[in-house]
């Protein structure tokens, strides 16, 4: 207990300190963030570099499937296999994808002509590499009673055509040329062919239509700043010329904006490469230090008007930048984490890494160029300048002569003043709902079932939704929503979802294939599979032309010298690794293709197919590894997306027990707990409930609810805990009063900055609304419904306080009998 005030004590004296050096320098402390801002933001213009590599990104930094793909890409080099269409699994390269749709009732094989005039185009394209194609049909009725299963009609074709780039960086560039080409005569033809449908795809689409929600989302963001500015210069007026603060509030966004900016030099200066998932870092610092000026300008509220103006911000200080260091500090804790090695996902990691520096800076810019323009403003305000006018303000006489508006205009407030108010500030008209009518209206013994009934109804739709979580790997979720990325996989996904993509099956070792076990664990692996492998063709091959080969010498022989030689398998000389020893021949590796059967919901099957024959790698004789570049994707995602909000969520719970009984009060950091716990799990399960899968956005924003709930919850619970009034009740109503005004401010900026993106055609910038605005409405819910009732029904009790104020009002009435006893001739003077 008592190191617990010794520290807090000492935590306040040093804030103290701080606001009194910056009121007596406030000019260094003004020109030294501007400077900052000046000398980095420069540099943003200058060092500004896209990222380019989308898999560095969104795929796990350290997933078995690259250890596989590179396996795959020694064993089967791609410049020695570029005959076929399955012949570069392990890597997508560059290519160009195309589906033609035909009209809903019509059947794509009646539209023969237009594709192969499709197809001719594209092979006699300028500049074009000499490719390779595959095609598959979506959509397909086949022939009612039918043994051969033959295609009746198909609602759409896919083509595939793989460039010949070898990883040469000039044969890069001419492949990247030849897709720019292919995307431009797909749109052409599309015009020409007004009876298909064409839906293109290459392999820079998914890069261009990721940074392309950047490009979107440009004017927007400048439309939610106009908008925060605006509600933080509205909310911070009052009717009183002399103690409004609106220019306060303006330079409060400001703030936020220009440490943004220096952050943003300082990322590029060191090598930075901008993403789209950084759109969502003017959003996480603006909550975070808007919410330190509005408790701020609070605190400036509650310091006596008869101080000095440097003592009232050195008050304001001490009262303020306690909490807002704590919560500082768990920004930086949790972010921190989230950018440790421990993260796997490298988009969620470079986040994390420009959030930690944001917040540092956003923590110094508040309480330096913040803390200057409120030591000005507080100069003005004892001197009597107008707020918005910088003018003298006249004197009650003289205004009591004038028109009834030029009255309006410069009142200071003295005329709305009643007998029993002596605090002006009180007038605020957010602080005067507060304690006028809000306060009464929740603390209401009528309304506290009804709350409590809205919990439970909060309570059940959270879980509901949490145990509905998904994690799927889906990169449509980053693209721009109207982007041919998006509508190619829309139709892929609804026309040719039956199969799963071809899998690689690579045998890396010597393997007796001549052996009857051998082959039956082949077949026993590959069941269950659309099998298209050299192996089966091979026996199918010896069995129609009655040759044995039981022996490895025979088996070898007869597929060197005979299978591999005929024009209809020669392609599947790629396919297999000889080694020769002497006069003798090896098969020491060699691959199969395997497809398997899926429904609608086919990544999640393709995951489990993976999660089911790697384990059959280790325990079966044969050796293997299976590999599709879609691995590099969904290998190991699920834990990825968890592990950052976990290790946060951890580290949060960690410090907070950690201060138990070192930081203010702990049962402050008990109720502290259950809020952001509380709040985490709502925001989770409604945003399962509203469809947002678990990627890197959505797992940025629950870090990010952790920090915005503690952000909110700590101030409104720790003045709580140490109020000394008689009851929880009126302990509540202080509490709502002190901190009710700065919460509701923020919250409000913060929502109504987030409105722009739902006008942003983006995937990326929807996931972000939908989460943040989850955070913003669960804590507002918290704050002002929630923890007032449920504070009022548990503890901490205030009953001690009441025994403590009986006990001096008793001693002071002893006091006083005692005086009257000694001088009853002086009874009034007592």
């Amino acid at each position: 207990m008592l190191l617990r005030q010794v520290l807090r004590r000492g935590l306040q004296s040093f804030c103290h300190r701080l606001g009194l050096c910056v009121s007596r320098h406030p000019v260094f402390f003004l020109t030294v963030p501007a400077v900052l801002t000046i000398t980095f933001g420069l540099s943003v213009l200058n060092h500004f570099q896209p990222e380019g590599d989308l898999e560095r990104l969104v795929a796990p930094s350290h997933s078995l499937a690259k250890i596989e793909r590179s396996l795959a890409g020694s064993l089967f080099p791609l410049d020695q296999s570029k005959s076929q269409l399955y012949s570069d699994l392990h890597t997508p390269g560059r290519y160009g994808r195309l589906i033609l749709l035909s009209q809903p009732g019509d059947n794509i094989l009646l539209h023969a002509e237009g594709i192969l005039q499709t197809h001719r185009a594209v092979l006699e394209m300028k500049d074009g590499r000499n490719s390779f194609i595959g095609h598959q049909l979506g959509g397909v009725v086949e022939v009612p009673n039918s043994k051969d299963q033959r295609v009746k009609s198909a609602r759409a074709i896919q083509i595939t055509y793989y460039l010949q780039t070898y990883g040469s960086a000039t044969q890069d560039l001419l492949g990247e040329k030849w897709e720019n080409e292919f995307c431009k005569l797909m749109r052409k033809l599309q015009e020409e062919h007004q009876e298909l449908q064409l839906y293109h795809l290459a392999s820079f689409s998914l890069w261009r239509d990721f940074h392309k929600s950047s490009i979107l989302a440009r004017s927007k963001v400048l439309v939610s700043l106009v908008l925060i500015l605006t509600t933080a210069t509205l909310s911070s007026s009052m009717k009183d010329c002399l103690r409004s603060k609106p220019f306060l509030g303006l330079l409060g966004v400001l703030t936020v904006c220009i440490s943004l900016i220096t952050a943003a030099g300082i990322f590029f200066i060191t090598d930075g490469k901008y993403n789209s998932t950084l759109l969502g870092i003017p959003f996480f610092a603006m909550g975070h230090g808007t919410k330190g000026v509005f408790e701020l300008l609070s605190g400036w509220r509650r310091t006596r008007e008869n101080l000095p103006f440097k003592d009232r911000v050195a008050d304001a200080y001490s009262d303020v930048m306690v909490t807002y260091t704590m919560t500082s500090s768990l920004y930086l804790i949790t972010f921190g984490m989230g950018a440790s090695p421990f993260t796997n996902l490298e988009a969620v990691k470079v986040f994390c890494q420009n959030m930690c520096v944001s917040i540092l800076l956003n923590y110094f810019y508040i309480f330096s160029f913040f803390g200057s323009c409120l030591v000005f403003a507080g100069q003005l305000e004892q001197n009597r300048y107008h707020s918005i006018f910088c003018c003298k303000i006249p004197s009650a006489e003289y205004l009591d002569r004038k028109p009834v508006w030029f009255q309006t205009v410069m009142s200071d407030g003295h005329q709305q003043t009643s007998h029993h108010e002596t605090n002006p500030y009180q007038h605020h008209f957010v602080q005067h709902f507060l304690r006028e009518h809000y306060n009464e209206w929740i603390t209401n013994i009528y309304v506290k079932p009804f709350v409590v009934i809205l919990y439970l109804i909060y309570s059940s739709f959270s879980f509901m939704g949490c145990l509905q979580i998904s994690d799927r790997a889906n990169t449509i979720n980053l693209l721009a929503s109207d982007s041919p990325s998006v509508s190619y996989a829309m139709v892929q996904q609804k026309y040719f979802s039956n199969y799963s993509p071809v899998i690689g099956f690579y045998v890396y070792e010597p393997l007796q294939y001549w052996n009857s076990s051998v082959q039956e664990d082949l077949r026993r692996l590959c069941s269950g599979f659309t099998a298209m492998s050299w192996v089966e063709q091979y026996y199918q091959f010896l069995k129609v032309s009655n040759i044995s080969a039981s022996n490895k010498s025979d088996f070898i022989s007869v597929l060197q010298s005979s299978f591999l030689k005929k024009p209809e398998f020669q392609h599947f000389r790629n396919d297999i690794i000889f080694s020769k020893a002497g006069d003798e021949s090896n098969i020491i590796a060699s691959r199969l293709y395997l497809v398997a059967r899926t429904s609608r919901d086919k990544q999640k099957e393709v995951i489990e197919v993976l999660e089911k024959l790697r384990p059959l790698s280790l325990s079966k004789s044969i050796r293997f590894i299976v590999f599709n570049p879609s691995f590099v994707f969904m290998d190991q995602y699920g834990l990825s997306v968890t592990v950052p909000v976990l290790i946060a969520g951890f580290g949060v719970l960690l410090v907070l027990i950690l201060t138990f009984f070192l930081v203010i009060h702990p049962l402050g950091n008990f109720w502290l707990i259950l809020s952001v716990t509380s709040i985490e799990l709502g925001v989770l399960g409604l945003m399962t409930l509203w469809n947002v899968d678990m990627d890197c956005i959505s797992i940025l924003c629950l870090i990010y609810t952790l920090n915005f709930a503690i952000d909110h919850c700590a101030p409104l619970l720790y003045t709580f805990v140490l109020a000394t009034e008689h009851t929880r009740t009126q302990c509540i109503k202080i509490s709502l009063q002190e901190h009710g005004t700065a919460i509701l401010q923020n919250i409000t900026c913060f929502l109504i900055g987030l409105v722009p993106l739902l006008f942003v055609p983006s995937n990326l910038t929807f996931t972000l609304f939908k989460c943040l605005l989850l955070t913003g409405g669960c804590t507002l819910l918290h704050c002002f419904v929630i923890l007032p009732v449920f504070l009022t029904f548990f503890p901490p009790s205030k009953k001690h306080h009441k025994k403590k104020k009986r006990a001096k009002r008793k001693e002071r009435e002893e006091i006083e009998c005692i005086e009257i006893q000694e001088n009853p001739d002086h009874v009034t003077t007592v």
